[in-house]
C-alpha cells in the first residue's frame, strides 16, 4: 500500500503503520524490507565531469583519382601513324593474355613499301624466339614458294618485295587455335596495317585471316584460288586465299594446289585480270 505522509513526519508514519497491522498486514511485500521510519539518505553527489580530450577530428581520406580504363584495341591502332607506331603499341598492349605467356611479339617481317602484304594466323616456337613471323620450318616453304614467282621478303625493290605478318602477334601455348577473343583483340592491328600499307594486293595463309578479312566461314579448301576483295579507306585491295605452308608441310599433295595460287597471284602483278 502506498503511505501519503509527508517524509518526514515519523508520528503519521508510525500511525500508518499500525494501521496496516491492524488490517492483517503481517509481512513485507517486497523482497528487501525497506525503512520508512528514517529519514532517506541523502543523494549522493553528481560525479564531477572532468574535461576530457578530444580527439582531433580524423582528415577525411582522399580518395585515390580513378585509373584510367585501359584503351581499347580499336583506339590504340586508330593512333597509329605508322607500322613502327603499330610495333611500339603492341609492345605496351597488355590485355591480350597470349603476351603473358609469349617470349616476343613476332609482329611484322619484310619490306614496308611491299606491294603484296602476306598475312598468316599465328607465331609458332622459332617465331616467338626471334620475334619474327613465318621464320620457321613453314617460314622457309613459303620463301622457296615466294621465290618461285620472283618474290622476297628480304628484296630492296617494293615491286619484287612482300611483307609478312599474322592475325595474331603472339604465340599460343603449344601453337593451339588461337580463341575467338585473341583474334578479335589483335584484328585492329592488322586492319590498321592494311590501312597504313595499302599494298596492291593481300594473300590470305589459311583460313583463319581469310575468314577474318573476308567475313565468311567457308573453309579454306573452297575458298582458295578464288579473287575476292575488301575495302580499306575507300579502296578495294584484291584479296587471294590460299593454302598456310603448315598445311603444306603436312598434306605435300596439296602443293599443287598453293602453286595453282601462287601463279594466279603473279598474274596480277603482272597486270593481268
Amino acid at each position: 500500500m502506498t503511505l501519503n505522509s509527508a517524509p518526514d513526519d515519523k508520528a503519521r508514519r508510525l500511525q500508518d503503520l499500525m494501521w496496516q497491522i491492524e488490517m492483517g498486514a503481517d509481512e513485507a511485500i517486497a523482497e528487501v524490507p525497506r525503512d520508512r521510519l528514517s529519514p532517506p539518505p541523502a543523494p549522493a553527489p553528481a560525479p564531477v565531469r572532468t574535461a576530457r580530450a578530444v580527439a582531433p577530428a580524423a582528415r577525411p581520406v582522399e580518395a585515390a583519382p580513378p585509373r584510367e580504363p585501359a584503351v581499347s584495341a580499336e583506339v590504340l591502332a586508330a593512333r597509329c601513324m605508322s607500322l613502327h607506331d603499330i610495333a611500339h603499341a603492341l609492345a605496351g598492349f597488355d590485355q591480350c593474355p597470349l603476351k603473358r605467356t609469349a617470349t616476343n611479339l613476332a609482329y611484322i617481317d619484310g619490306n614496308p613499301e611491299a606491294g603484296v602484304l602476306l598475312i598468316g594466323e599465328a607465331p609458332g616456337r622459332e617465331e616467338d624466339l626471334q620475334g619474327k613471323p613465318f621464320v620457321g620450318r613453314s617460314g622457309q616453304l613459303l620463301d622457296r614458294m615466294l621465290a618461285a614467282i620472283g618474290l622476297d621478303r628480304h628484296a630492296d625493290d617494293p615491286e619484287k618485295a612482300v611483307l609478312i605478318t599474322n592475325v595474331i602477334f603472339w604465340r599460343p601455348p603449344g601453337n593451339r587455335k588461337p580463341t575467338e577473343a585473341e583474334t578479335l583483340m589483335c584484328m585492329p592491328f592488322v586492319q590498321r596495317t592494311i590501312a597504313l600499307v595499302r599494298p596492291r594486293l593481300i594473300v590470305c595463309l589459311g583460313a583463319t585471316p581469310a575468314q577474318r578479312l573476308i567475313g565468311t566461314s567457308e573453309g579454306i579448301l573452297r575458298l582458295r584460288g578464288r579473287w575476292t576483295s575488301i575495302s580499306a579507306d575507300d579502296q578495294a585491295i584484291p584479296v587471294m586465299p590460299t593454302l598456310h605452308p603448315a598445311y603444306l608441310l603436312r598434306q605435300p599433295a596439296q602443293k599443287r594446289l598453293a602453286w595453282r595460287d601462287f601463279l594466279s597471284i603473279r598474274e596480277r602483278l603482272d597486270g593481268g585480270a
